[in-house]
């Protein structure tokens, strides 16, 4: 269009409108993810891993990923000859396979590690490692992929596209962990471990078992459970209370940079003819048969109408006009505008909506067989809130039932999986409440994160489904290793300690990835994806120190035996192995508690 139209001499021409909007929008979104993942995802990942690993075995999430991320994509580009799917689908697979793959081979290659330093054989410390590491890892792309999928039900064609590369993600990675993975192992890990990148008396004195970091925190939490478990709860509660100023919105085009030239030809149009000039409020009436737009009643009603909608504060103008315009052919449906003096997606044009619907409407007078729709860009907005936050909440209720119980198979416990929810809901509502401190407070402006009033609709939604699942992928690795040490030891703060102190800076540095991943998207220029990954960057970050590092442990002290409780008649529901109630030991009643 901007070619054909070319230049009017003396005047300055914009094409604008939502297609236009969008056209422009998409090398900035294409851009913006390009920086997160080259310049700031991959690099710190890099550095990362090479800390953790101190070897060029490194290199292993890698190859996992080259295998895992191309192979979902094909998946991807199969479905998405049938659905609709949103363009920067890809680069959430990119993102979030390239964690899933780091998370899962720093699992399975560090268990590789100790079992061979134990001294077993090759191909015994791979079979010993996925029977293992390889059970948690299954355990963990299921808790992933059941948060993930959650948007496959959600009644928009946007939020299920998502969904299934959501879904596709964890069950390819799995996949991968689980054949090609020992395969690695069999043929690179140890010729890899041999090339050391961190000097052996620096990895040593880390990883040492008795006072590195980790044994250390591990110790001083089981001395004062009550201590962390009271400040690491105060502090998540604290963090979640301004979620009580949480307001939604459909979206924006403030959110987005303003010096793009549809953008700036919008800003004209909103100057001269009111902001809700380009999605203006569509009216439909449907008098129910040919001719009926016509009828003196039905006319009398749309008179009315065009009166209260020209005295609502929130209206600019009605535009009723002529022929086609106004009626179709048949007679039988008319066509009313209401161009509203603020942008679709604000409170005001909101409330509009509902004076239109609830007042305006009714008190015009209609016949009882005529129907009047509104349609358009304000209606949209609060349609599309309506139907998504009418079925979120019911999709939630699911998530946490079917993960409660895919949970109590993985610990073989019925209180550890209620706490893995109750924790990540904690740390989920840490971060809603962080998104309304930092952009609508505007406590992220000195940052350079843009301040807005509200928080786009479909942020929530996707924040609790990738959450959600990710947190539990790091909860399933911590409290699986916990199992197996009470399994050997019989001793709750021994294995409490121990799981801690063998996967806690596991853990840690696959949230650091994954917390670096999305940071990327609050260095760009949308709102939207600003607020986007600002929340998933805190909230993984919240949930691998203030959670798993801290809570998790504290409260597990606290519970003491009752934390690997699995009565007989569960257990063969679940069909897994009983895990029966562990007499209290001798001792003083601090003791009778373990």
């Amino acid at each position: 269009m901007r070619e054909e139209a070319g230049s009017i001499p003396g005047a300055r021409l914009w094409v604008t409108g939502q297609s236009a909007i969008e056209h422009d929008l998409q090398p900035v979104e294409a851009n913006d993810l390009k920086v997160a993942e080259l310049f700031i995802a991959i690099p710190i990942a890099l550095l990362i891993l090479v800390w953790v690993f101190g070897t060029l075995a490194f290199l292993v999430p890698f190859l996992l990923a080259a295998a895992a991320i191309p192979t979902t994509l094909g998946i991807v580009w199969i479905f998405a000859n049938y659905m609709e799917l949103a363009t920067y689908v890809t680069q959430m697979v990119s993102l979030i396979g390239l964690g899933i793959a780091i998370d899962y081979s720093l699992l399975v290659v560090y268990r590789y590690r100790e079992e061979r330093l134990r001294g077993r054989a090759k191909t015994d410390a791979i079979v010993q490692t996925m029977s293992t590491a390889g059970r948690a890892v299954v355990f963990s792309g299921t808790a992933v992929a059941i948060g993930l999928a959650l948007m496959l039900a959600m009644p928009l064609p946007f939020m299920r596209g998502f969904g299934l590369a959501g879904l596709l993600i964890p069950i390819v990675s799995v996949l991968a962990a689980l054949t090609l993975l020992p395969v690695l192992l069999f043929l690179l890990a140890d010729p890899l471990d041999r090339v050391r990148l961190v000097p052996r008396g620096v990895a040593d004195r880390r990883d040492d078992p008795e006072n590195g970091f980790w044994p250390r925190l591990a110790r001083r939490i089981m001395r004062r459970p009550v201590l962390f478990a009271a400040s690491a709860t105060t502090l998540l509660l604290l963090l979640a209370a301004p979620v009580l100023g949480l307001q939604l919105g459909p979206g924006s085009n403030k959110g987005i940079p303003q010096d793009l030239e549809a953008v700036r030809g919008l800003n004209v149009l909103a100057a001269e003819a009111g902001e809700g000039a380009l999605a203006p409020t569509e009216i439909v009436i449907d008098a129910g048969a040919p001719g009926g737009g016509s009828a003196p009643a039905v006319a009398a009603a749309v008179r009315r109408l065009v009166s209260g909608l020209e005295a609502d504060p929130e209206v600019a103008g009605v535009v009723v006009g002529q022929g086609l315009d106004h009626a179709d052919s048949t007679g039988r449906y008319l066509h009313l505008q209401a161009i509203g003096r603020h942008e679709y997606g604000v409170p005001e044009a909101q409330r509009f909506v509902d004076r239109l619907r609830e007042e305006l409407i009714p008190r015009a007078g209609f016949p009882a067989d005529v129907e009047v729709l509104a349609g358009g860009g304000p209606p949209f907005g609060v349609d599309f809130l309506d139907l998504t936050y009418g079925v979120f909440p019911w999709l939630v209720v699911a998530v946490l039932l079917l993960t409660y119980v895919l949970l109590v198979r993985a610990f073989r416990s019925l209180l550890l999986p209620l706490k893995a929810i109750i924790l990540n809901l904690l740390s989920i509502g840490a971060a809603y409440g962080l998104l309304v401190a930092v952009f609508k407070w505007g406590f992220g402006e000195p940052f350079g994160l843009t301040s807005f009033d509200q928080i786009e609709g479909w942020i929530p939604v996707f924040l609790f489904a990738m959450l959600f699942g990710l947190s539990m992928d790091y909860e399933v690795f911590l409290v699986s290793r916990m199992r197996e040490e009470w399994d050997a030891r019989g001793d709750n703060e021994e294995a409490v300690a121990a799981g801690l102190a063998k996967t806690g800076r596991l853990v840690t540095a696959a949230g650091l990835i994954m917390v670096a991943a999305f940071s990327g998207f609050v260095a760009g220029s949308i709102v939207g994806l600003q607020q986007f990954g600002f929340g998933l960057a805190t909230a993984i970050l919240i949930d691998v120190t203030i959670v798993r590092a801290l809570l998790v442990p504290s409260a597990m002290k606290l519970f003491g035996r009752w934390n690997w409780w699995l009565p007989e008649r569960v257990a063969r529901v679940v069909r897994v192995e009983p895990s029966p109630l562990h007499p209290r030991p001798a001792g003083s009643a601090a003791d009778a508690a373990r």
